[in-house]
């Protein structure tokens, strides 16, 4: 069998990374290390780390803070396996997925980034109902950059010939390459797909199923929009010298795509102001989205009509009593 590599950032996560780690200890592909990053933690998760360290498929690397793509970096330069995955520490991946995404590789030389869809679960590791369900064929550069199919760093399984294409290293780094840009602390992860997408032959192909459960915190939801469009806007402005005419083209309704994902996080974090500009934000930048998903664009500007409506206290008391309901409902 073939080394593969699961890249775990952990950064102050000991409520969640134990049940993370574990999960990945039970994948069924057999031949698999894991590498701890401890992006600097002040809570347990060092203990927990050192624990899990015991097992010979574990390893732990502490650092200073560096954030995630820091953190990511730090696992890539010290993997050894010919395929490399990323499981954050509140994640959890389902026992047969290296697997698919290894046989997935090794079954098409010309894939260099395998992913999957994604199971939402909430603060407490519940499922909500909702996943990410992306397309998985055809998928060009374009498709990237206006939806992201590959939708969260927990999702891929890489080829390791992939990021020895793209590694580079600043002048001030004296350590290691820089795979993903350590310079974004948000759109980190798009910056890296499109990269990829833009400078190499491979290509990105998806599986089927959900694979990954995607731990969704709305905690800040609504307070981070600002900042991720201004991420966002800045990976533009750094990836647009590789490929002018590739982002002249395909700017416009990616921005929109953007605005209209930021208003759907609105909506979840009940913030009606927030909701509605960026609406109509993303109506103003571009009607793509109105006419290449039209159910989901509507559904998205009615959710943020109904908050405009209701306002935030009505939805907070109906989802609360729904959610009350469903609970004694479940207990019968």
């Amino acid at each position: 069998m073939t080394l593969a590599s699961i890249i775990v950032p952990a950064f102050n996560v000991q409520a969640t990374m134990r049940q993370t780690l574990e999960a990945l200890l039970a994948q069924t592909y057999g031949d698999f290390e894991i590498i701890i990053v401890d992006d600097g933690s002040t809570d347990a998760t060092s203990q927990i780390a050192a624990e899990f360290a015991a097992d010979p498929r574990v390893r732990v690397i502490r650092q200073k803070n560096r954030g995630l793509a820091g953190a990511r970096n730090s696992g890539i330069a010290a993997a050894k396996g010919a395929f490399i995955g990323f499981c954050d520490a509140d994640d959890i991946w389902l026992p047969h997925k290296l697997a698919r995404h290894v046989a997935h590789l090794q079954s098409n030389s010309k894939i260099g980034v395998s992913y999957a869809g994604s199971a939402f679960i909430d603060n407490e590791g519940v499922l909500t109902g909702q996943a990410q369900r992306p397309r998985l064929k055809g998928i060009g550069a374009s498709h990237i950059f206006k939806r992201n199919p590959i939708g969260n760093g927990s999702a891929p399984v890489i080829r390791r010939a992939v990021f020895d294409e793209i590694a580079y290293q600043p002048a001030f780094e004296r350590h290691r390459p820089w795979y993903f840009d350590e310079t974004f602390r948000q759109s980190e992860d798009i910056e890296c797909w499109l990269r990829i997408a833009l400078t190499t032959h491979w290509g990105f192909e998806g599986l089927p199923g959900l694979l990954t459960q995607y731990r969704i915190n709305a905690t800040g939801l609504s307070a981070a929009t600002d900042r991720q469009l201004a991420a966002w806007d800045r990976m533009v402005a750094k990836l647009t010298p590789l490929n002018p005419s590739f982002f002249a083209v395909n700017t416009t309704a990616a921005r929109a795509y953007q605005l209209r994902y930021l208003s759907r996080r609105a909506v979840s974090a009940l913030d009606v102001s927030r909701a509605r500009s960026l609406s109509l934000a993303w109506l103003a930048q571009s009607r793509t989205p109105l006419i290449e998903e039209p159910v989901k664009s509507i559904v998205t500007l009615a959710a943020s009509a109904t908050l405009s409506a209701l306002g935030s206290r009505v939805l907070r008391r109906i989802l609360l009593v729904s959610q009350t309901l469903h609970l004694r409902t479940a207990a019968q």
